[in-house]
């Protein structure tokens, strides 16, 4: 019997939590850690590796062929490119103090789409060969260039057999043009609303007329749309953070269910916010802590709300086809079926590299719409882009799980080689993955409640979290 190599972590109630490479687990002791380490495993250890299928008898056989077939399935497979992010406008309405973007100024010039770029743009779509595309409207405040928006869907509504738009618009300026562009059934909106009106405006909009404006068209949007076609996040300041059940009960009120909890980000104006010491463990904290909020609420209200990333997480744990968010897809391989257009025409592996380009800390264009994009600069951000040889990751038990983000190491590090276990997303997604495993084996009813309700499945039970003693 040949036991797979498995990676262990200590687990907050003194147990050891044990993963394979293709993301098979179990909580059991140090005692089962001391044996398998010895290589003394007891028959009963032997037959419950084999139950769980952390075993094979000989290369080839159909546990060594299972086992292969799992790994790879946990292997984000590179498709065609199918989802494109457009910023026709980097001008914007609102001035927040935690910008990532470095929006302009509303009436500034130079800053749109000219109607060359357009053309390329749209040359650019024509030459995709998917039958589905997924367009994300990005800003500044894309509303501010409804017409440009308007000419792009009309194009691949014609080009592309399935067509989806997502506006992301911070819900300032809406005239009947505005309004019937989002009417459409294939559009989609995202906002921002950071919790109760005083933590917006504080945060925001910075007037209370302005304060108005958004939350008339906020209530606006949602009488007017289906639940489901309105999402939305908040920016969380971990110096000042929102009153969370007050947080809760404003986006219940919109019937927005899933919560996506963001920190500020470490790009554009924001990088100016000083947050005090020790960010990543009081988010952390912070985080974890929404996490148990949430739960009890769920049980009290009967009303099941997410926070968005945790359920991304959770879902990446249990299922091998959870690999739509990035941060956590492995292989990330760059400008394969994802990609950033500027307002200048120029194309971006992620929408973060734009933005480090707009502060002018390093160039991490791709290419541009004119000419097309540089595959030989993609090739070098690639070869960061998979955890499968970090010299750290490779000994972590979450690494089956978990992705890398070379974009933010460079900005926070202005290099991709920093050691994993010192970088910001590291010691975050090590803290997301430890909550994931608590949750997923703590046995109390309000809990297993919300796990069934993010996965999506009927009921939770012990025996989806296996334990060996």
């Amino acid at each position: 019997m040949n036991v797979w190599p498995l990676k262990f972590r200590d687990m907050s109630d003194g147990s050891v939590l044990f993963c394979d490479d293709a993301g098979g687990f179990f909580k059991s002791t140090h005692g089962f850690l001391d044996r398998y380490a010895a290589d003394s495993l007891a028959s009963l250890d032997g037959t419950f590796l084999r139950e769980g299928n952390h075993v094979f008898d000989r290369e080839f056989d159909l546990q060594w062929t299972s086992f292969a077939y799992r790994w790879a399935r946990r292997q984000a497979r590179t498709t065609t490119m199918n989802y494109v992010i457009l910023v026709p406008t980097l001008r914007c309405n609102l001035a927040c103090g935690y910008c990532q973007v470095s929006r302009a100024a509303e009436n500034a010039r130079g800053f749109d789409w000219s109607d060359e770029t357009l053309a390329s743009v749209l040359s650019f779509l024509d030459r995709l060969e998917g039958p589905d595309i997924k367009i994300e409207f990005q800003g500044g405040e894309p509303l501010l260039r409804v017409d440009i928006l308007e000419a792009v869907r009309d194009f691949c509504r014609g080009k592309f057999t399935r067509s989806q738009f997502v506006v992301c618009t911070n819900l300032q300026a809406l005239e009947e043009r505005e309004w019937a562009f989002l009417d459409a059934d294939d559009t989609l909106m995202s906002t921002s609303l950071d919790g109760d009106r005083l933590t917006h405006e504080r945060q925001r909009t910075h007037s209370s007329a302005v304060t108005d404006v958004f939350f008339r068209n906020l209530e606006a949007a949602v009488s007017r749309y289906p639940e489901g076609k309105i999402s939305a996040l908040p920016t969380v300041d971990v110096a000042n953070p929102p009153d969370f059940d007050a947080l809760l009960d404003n986006y219940e009120r919109y019937g927005i269910r899933s919560v996506y909890l963001r920190p500020i980000n470490h790009q554009g104006f924001a990088r100016k916010i000083q947050q005090g010491v020790n960010v990543l463990a009081r988010w952390n904290r912070l985080h974890s802590d929404f996490i148990d909020l949430l739960i009890a609420r769920n049980h009290r209200t009967g009303r099941f709300m997410e926070e968005y990333y945790f359920s991304q997480c959770l879902r990446r744990v249990l299922r091998f086809d959870a690999d739509n968010h990035v941060d956590i897809r492995n292989p990330n391989f760059f400008a394969s079926d994802y990609v950033v257009i500027d307002h200048d025409g120029r194309f971006y592996p992620t929408d973060e590299a734009r933005m480090l380009s707009r502060i002018g800390r390093i160039d991490l264009s791709i290419g541009d719409v004119s000419t097309g994009i540089d595959r030989a600069k993609v090739d070098v951000l690639n070869s960061g882009a998979l955890n499968h040889f970090d010299p750290d990751c490779v000994h972590c038990a979450y690494q089956p799980f978990c992705g890398t983000d070379v974009i933010d190491d460079i900005s926070r590090y202005g290099r991709i080689d920093v050691p994993r276990p010192d970088t910001w997303f590291c010691g975050r997604h090590l803290s997301l993955f430890d909550k994931v495993f608590e949750v997923l084996y703590r046995n109390d009813e309000p809990t297993r409640a919300s796990v069934a309700a993010w996965l999506g499945v009927g009921r939770w039970d012990d025996s989806m979290a296996p334990t060996h003693q």
